[in-house]
């Protein structure tokens, strides 16, 4: 699975960093980086619960 981002939606709340820190980053700057676009198995669950948890729903997964 490919985590997406729609930028023009994201505001950078930081739901997902607070999450799963070692996928997603919101940097200085307040941009959402995603630090691994393919996560493996195993944090799956993590991601989605990321995905679903965000605020502006800018996360999907592909």
């Amino acid at each position: 699975m490919r985590i997406k981002v729609d930028y023009d939606v994201c505001e950078a709340n930081a739901v997902c960093m607070g999450l799963a820190p070692e996928v997603f980053e919101v940097d200085d700057d307040d941009n959402l980086n995603v630090l691994l676009p393919e996560p493996p198995p195993e944090m799956l669950d993590r991601v989605r619960h990321a995905v679903r948890s965000c605020p502006k729903a800018a996360l999907s997964l592909e």
